[in-house]
């Protein structure tokens, strides 16, 4: 097997077209966010971007096979593409491909690679990886069928939620939800409630906010793909705009990414009507289920029928490299810990790591392009 790394904006048209095929063949890699378009993106405001593509010889040359997206970082380590904002991981490949991950990892000059979402089928790097957690990524199903998968609800959470959708369409007029809404402005307000919603968690840099970040949403808005395509979705009270929400689809998924709504309505639960009407617009399209991706939450418990498994971990070669970073990740890891358990410490550190990369970036809201890679995690 041959392994050629290149940049995404590298990745040719029949690479493309082969990508699409492996994602058509295999519902476990049928996410957005494991699609080239995804990966393209990422690639065109991080350069720390990369793509491994796995080939056999055949009758006319060599045919891909699989493509490995990651992210290239200091010391020979490496992260999944889009890591601290992508919500599923790991190889594309052909059905029943085997691969040697430490290979693959010699290959893309990697010492380590590490992933907090790694989707399910990714036997090679589960066989030699070390798993750090296994978590649920509670799913809506839907299989076309919005009505089934409303009757799976428990009785008591949806009636609640009709009363606060008689009671919003009473105070302001009719609910109903724009799926794939066209207005440009409404990127913008979601950006805004996200922003402040965050800032008022004590986040000071909050994701939506970087203009990097913004120019990924755009580049995937409304994508005439069949892998991938940005999506947004606004709910409204008669003319009044209450909640709006940012989704990647592919023809059978509907991955959960970024929601927001105004405050003024929240006595309504606008977000959960959001999902509600959601359902519908989402089955007549023929998205199979909602994935609500890795994590806890109320509204997740009240929404999910159904969980997938992700997980967290890393898969390190016997290097030098190797061992320095999983040094590095164990003394982070403790810090972190100690961090979190004290809410105070917490919140002072959340201040200082913005304003840390203020100093960096140079006084600027983006920082340097090189400096990219750092992420940071996204909060629902």
């Amino acid at each position: 097997m041959d392994v050629t790394v290149l940049r995404p904006e590298e990745l040719t048209t029949a690479d493309i077209r082969a990508w699409h095929a492996m994602q058509r063949a295999d519902a476990a890699l049928a996410n957005p966010f494991l699609s080239p378009e995804f990966t393209r993106a990422v690639g065109h405001q991080r350069t720390s971007a990369r793509v491994a593509r796995l080939s056999v010889p055949g009758p006319e040359g060599s045919r891909p096979v699989g493509f490995f997206p990651f992210e290239r970082r200091a010391f020979g380590s490496g992260k999944a593409i889009g890591s601290g904002f992508c919500d599923c991981q790991g190889l594309i490949h052909e059905p029943g491909l085997d691969w040697d991950a430490m290979e693959l990892l010699r290959a893309c000059d990697l010492a380590i690679w590490e992933y907090d979402h790694l989707t399910a089928g990714q036997t090679p790097f589960e066989r030699v990886g070390t798993p750090r957690a296994r978590a649920a990524s509670p799913i809506m199903e839907l299989n076309g069928d919005h009505g089934t998968y409303l009757r799976r609800l428990r009785h008591t959470f949806l009636a609640s939620a009709r009363q606060k959708e008689r009671r919003l369409c009473r105070a302001v007029g009719p609910v109903r939800l724009v799926f794939g809404a066209s207005d440009p402005g409404l990127l913008d307000t979601l950006v805004h409630w996200k922003s402040a919603q965050l800032h008022a968690r004590g986040l000071r840099r909050a994701l939506p906010s970087e203009e990097w970040f913004q120019a990924i949403l755009r580049e995937l808005l409304d994508l005439p793909s069949e892998s991938c395509s940005g999506v947004l979705s606004a709910l409204y009270a008669g003319d009044q705009v209450v909640a709006v929400r940012y989704d990647l689809r592919s023809p059978r998924v509907l991955a959960d990414w970024f929601q927001a709504y105004d405050t003024r309505f929240a006595r309504y639960s606008p977000g959960i009507l959001q999902y509600l009407k959601l359902v519908e617009a989402a089955a007549d399209r023929g998205i199979a289920h909602i994935d609500l991706g890795k994590g806890a939450g109320p509204h997740k418990d009240h929404l999910k029928t159904a969980e997938l498994t992700v997980t967290e971990g890393y898969v390190a070669r016997h290097t030098a490299k190797a061992a320095l970073s999983r040094a590095r990740m164990a003394s982070g890891r403790t810090a972190r810990a100690a961090v979190r358990s004290h809410p105070a410490v917490h919140r002072a550190a959340a201040r200082t790591v913005g304003a840390v990369e203020v100093v960096r970036s140079g006084g600027h809201g983006r920082p340097p392009r090189a400096a990219q890679g750092a992420g940071g995690g996204r909060s629902r």
